[in-house]
């Protein structure tokens, strides 16, 4: 008699069902006809992602994932990027391709470096291949073997970006994802096979091309181009910072064995940071400016970039008033809900926009006004005798998630409005294919933060952040290019400090949660860092907010 195994399916109300030994999860799948919403994608098989054909051999809990879940939205951005990158190699075996950075809903790519514009022919030829791989329903391979070899495939390959990450992980052995005779690496599970990608387009833009792909929100059809300039052109601005410094990928910086250099390389990076601090204080200056609005998603570092930017408009005689929103949160239990049933923190109206405008009134009127102050702890709003008056050289700087929202400034003079974008913009990638979303970054700061100073655990942190997200999509990210200025506070060396922090919190995620998926992802992630002593961060670095050791009261 066949020997069978339990399997506990969370899409079927965590029905149990019996399987015999080594069966595949697309076979699974097959059998109990589950119907997802969307393409499916991978598996969390005791909550950790398995790609299709993992055969099962224990007792598991599995749960299906499709393309509009996280996991499953990763799967497809990873699995449409080796076809991409075959294509270019089948093509032009000379060329380098870069997938760069996320913006304008799509992926921003380059072909020889971002001075090498590539001929609009060019990307059709290449857009007309990956449509015959996508056709052909080639499969995806995974291999494992042990790392000197996989090492080797690469370096022949004429992939030194993967060469180097390989060998700083000093793993015995290493994974790599084929796709006939061309090969890839990637730090998680990708599709079967390339049918299971449908949606997709490439199109001109700037000097480089764009991956368009599905909506985040309606994974059934492509997400919609919407030019972000100004977001582009801070993405252009650090990666030409990152090139002139010899720092493109992740391996790069994990090469320098100098501690000198690596010191000299958080000095120019802070003081990169310093110098465009600088220059918008000058705009505003310039352009007479009485309100400051800064807005940013979270855990951006919008807080310590209002903090330096006060500094720097005093150096000009002026008198920065700052004001957080935070401050104006309703109490949490009159917190909106969203279409769960869930508190919505990141919602406009979390905050008392009806105290808010009037007090804003109040102060640009030259009034005396008692400003509150919220406690995260309790989640209450208090207010514990703080004043707050403006002079005649005052500016005051509003700071806040919604802080670019038209709503907080209704009837106030436009001309006397400066608006500022703060973002963890990550321009380093992992290699040539495999960017850092700006996402994680903004996630591993806020895991290190809400541990420390917030008293929350990793599981907390986690368990909100799609909301957090969420949340930006609806109130945030509609504004940012409405901004006067943006600015990038993501900094080139943050994932090796950060790495001694996070790993020991997430480390405590229990394995029979749902968070322990996002967890040991965000651990396998910064094993590709390089620790480095945190003693050289000056006390007035953003990075501060989120270590602790800031100079700044906050």
């Amino acid at each position: 008699m066949q020997e069978k195994v339990k399997i506990i399916c969370k899409n079927l109300n965590n029905q149990v069902f019996e399987f015999p030994l080594g069966t595949t999860l697309i076979e699974i799948y097959n059998a109990l006809k589950i119907n997802l919403p969307y393409q499916l994608m991978s598996a969390h098989v005791n909550n950790k992602s398995e790609d299709l054909n993992f055969q099962v051999f224990r007792h598991k809990t599995i749960e299906f994932l499709d393309v509009s879940t996280p996991s499953g939205f990763r799967v497809y951005l990873r699995s449409m990027s080796i076809v991409l990158a075959k294509a270019v190699s089948d093509l032009f075996p000379d060329d380098v391709l870069r997938i760069e950075n996320s913006v304008c809903h799509g992926y921003y790519c380059t072909v020889n470096g971002r001075e090498n514009k590539i001929a609009p022919e060019k990307i059709q030829k290449i857009k007309q291949k990956v449509q015959d791989i996508i056709k052909k329903d080639i499969p995806v391979i995974p291999h494992e073997e042990p790392t000197e070899s996989v090492i080797e495939l690469f370096r022949k390959q004429g992939d030194m970006d993967k060469v180097y990450i390989l060998e700083r992980l000093g793993k015995p052995f290493s994974k790599y994802f084929s796709i006939d005779n061309f090969f890839d690496h990637y730090s998680d599970v990708l599709v079967p096979s390339t049918g299971y990608l449908s949606l997709f387009d490439l199109l001109e833009y700037e000097n480089g091309m764009f991956l368009m792909i599905p909506d985040r929100l309606k994974p059934n059809q492509l997400a919609k181009f919407e030019n972000q300039p100004k977001l582009f052109d801070i993405f252009n601005e650090f990666s030409r910072w990152n090139t002139l410094l010899g720092f493109d990928n992740v391996g790069d910086f994990n090469r320098v064995n100098n501690k000198d250099t690596v010191f000299n390389m958080i000095k120019v990076a802070e003081a990169l940071h310093e110098k465009k601090i600088a220059q918008i204080a000058d705009m505003i200056v310039k352009n007479n400016s009485k309100i400051v609005l800064v807005s940013g998603p979270s855990s951006s570092g919008k807080t310590t970039f209002g903090k330096r930017l006060s500094i720097q408009l005093m150096t000009s005689g002026i008198k920065p008033v700052a004001v957080s929103m935070d401050n104006y949160f309703v109490d949490r239990k009159h917190t909106p809900l969203d279409e769960n049933g869930n508190p919505d923190f990141e919602s406009l109206y979390a905050v008392d926009l009806e105290l808010f405008n009037k007090q804003l009134t109040q102060l640009l009127n030259g009034e005396k006004v008692k400003i509150p102050t919220f406690n995260f702890e309790d989640g209450k709003r208090c207010f514990r005798g703080d004043f707050l008056q403006l002079s005649e050289n005052s500016v005051l700087i509003i700071e806040g998630i919604h802080a670019l929202n038209p709503s907080i400034t209704n009837g106030v003079d436009k001309e006397a409005i400066f608006k500022i974008y703060v973002s963890a913009l990550t321009t380093i990638s992992l290699d040539n294919h495999n960017w850092i979303s700006t996402t994680d970054t903004r996630l591993l700061r806020r895991i290190v933060r809400d541990n420390k100073f917030r008293n929350h655990t990793a599981v907390d942190t986690i368990k909100m952040w799609q909301s957090v997200r969420r949340g930006e999509d609806k109130w945030i990210f509609p504004f940012q290019e409405e901004a006067d200025v943006m600015f990038n506070s993501s900094l080139i060396f943050e994932f090796d400090v950060l790495r001694k922090h996070a790993e020991p919190i997430l480390e405590n995620v229990p394995q029979n949660c749902e968070e322990y998926a996002e967890a040991h992802r965000l651990l396998r992630f910064l094993k590709y860092f390089r620790p480095i002593v945190e003693k050289s961060i000056p006390p007035t670095s953003l990075l501060r907010e989120f270590l602790g050791g800031s100079s700044f009261r906050y």
